[in-house]
């Protein structure tokens, strides 16, 4: 698997190439597969891209009633937050499409404590692809596409550098305190197991104070893994970055 890098200049552009991409891959695994899994990502950086998705000009050739959405990672707020993952996807895309409600996996991050909407939505996976629980390191899911990005600190989905959850190798989610991260409010996340048995892995990276951590991942993978967990991220087929921070010249 080898990390493929386009470099955009801004985030306009990144997001049309990037939904690009979410409509020819989804099109294609509805006809070999009959389904398309999509797992969306949380933050700033790609409501463009969802709302890219939203507009006829996408929208009119995605098989939404073959698609199933779910996410990366949540915070454990109430779903109506201006905080909650969910709620900026459901405004940015699902409310615009004709996607089933069926078809929407939500992280319910607001119940219980953290360990217990982790633990809910691993059996909502488990359920989802026909795998029965299990003490047993993987079998682990495999989605179509999984979209992410990274913070300035090398974290991706609720991945933080140092945070236990980075070396879990059984679970399919983990909860992280999130103390580190903004806002700081508990979180769940998928692990990294799961996110590298994903066929296809499409980061968007945009923003100041992010260019060292993806020109250290892009020269030295295998040290910058060892300080970020976005570089220990892969995929089954294809790791695509679309990212502004990168010296195009270069």
């Amino acid at each position: 698997m080898k990390r493929e890098f386009r470099y955009s200049p801004n985030l306009a552009q990144i997001s049309e190439h990037a939904a690009r991409l979410v409509v020819e891959l989804a099109q294609r695994r509805v006809k070999d597969n009959g389904r398309f899994t999509l797992v969306l990502s949380g933050g700033h950086t790609p409501r463009l891209l969802y709302e890219n998705l939203s507009l006829p000009l996408f929208s009119g050739s995605m098989p939404w009633s073959k698609t199933h959405v779910f996410w990366g990672d949540e915070r454990c707020v109430p779903k109506e937050s201006r905080e909650s993952n969910y709620a900026m996807a459901r405004d940015a895309l699902l409310m615009k499409v004709p996607l089933p409600i069926e078809n929407v996996y939500r992280m319910p991050g607001e119940i219980g404590s953290p360990e217990e909407a982790a633990s809910e939505y691993e059996r909502t996976l488990r359920d989802f692809f026909i795998v029965p629980e299990s003490p047993e390191v993987g079998p682990f899911p495999s989605f179509d596409l999984i979209l992410l990005g990274m913070g300035a600190d090398g974290h991706t989905a609720s991945l933080f550098p140092g945070d236990p959850a980075v070396d879990e190798h059984k679970r399919w989610v983990a909860s992280v305190p999130g103390l580190a991260a903004k806002p700081p409010v508990p979180r769940i996340t998928l692990t990294l197991p799961v996110i590298n048995q994903a066929k296809y892995v499409l980061f968007l990276v945009t923003g100041d104070g992010k260019e060292r951590v993806v020109e250290t991942i892009r020269r030295d993978p295998l040290g910058a893994a060892r300080l970020y967990p976005s570089a220990q991220v892969q995929a089954r087929e294809r790791l695509i970055w679309y990212t502004d921070c990168l010296d195009p010249l270069r």
